[in-house]
């Protein structure tokens, strides 16, 4: 029998909604760091009209000190635990679906994802975060995204 319940040790945050139309690169909210020790991103499929040319559409996770988009850059691989790869959508009928998680270990203080699709892209897509093993608890279960300045 479990200890303790795992609603516990995390925080779920919603990075946004995110509408996908051609080559457009559309970015989450940051998910701020601070205060946890783990951080996985999680996009979310809801409605796949079309995934684009053979390709899909695919994401980028990027990392900041500040909530300026200008500071963002892409986190170095050696700083993921999954690849970006692996979060790649090309079906038209993923509605509804997690398209994976791809955790973060890097040591920037804001985190958020970047989805860019191809020629024919029309797809909308949720972002959560999961974060864990806060250095203060109890913390509030569900958490606030900050917006990029």
């Amino acid at each position: 029998m479990a200890q303790r319940d795992g609603k516990s040790e995390l925080q779920l945050v919603h990075l946004g909604n995110l509408t996908l139309s051609g080559t457009s690169p559309a970015a989450s909210a940051w998910v701020d760091t601070r205060d946890f020790d783990k951080v996985t991103i999680v996009p979310i499929a809801n409605t796949i009209t079309d995934a684009g040319t053979a390709d899909g559409f695919s994401f980028e996770v990027q990392e900041s000190n500040t909530t300026a988009a200008a500071d963002a850059t892409a986190v170095a691989d050696a700083e993921l635990l999954g690849t970006e790869a692996s979060l790649t959508v090309t079906a038209d009928d993923a509605d509804n679906t997690v398209i994976g998680g791809i955790g973060y270990i890097g040591s920037k203080r804001y985190v958020r994802i970047v989805a860019t699709g191809t020629t024919g892209t029309n797809a909308d897509v949720s972002i959560v975060a999961v974060t864990g093993d806060a250095t203060y608890e109890p913390r509030a279960f569900v958490g606030t995204s900050v917006a990029a300045t």
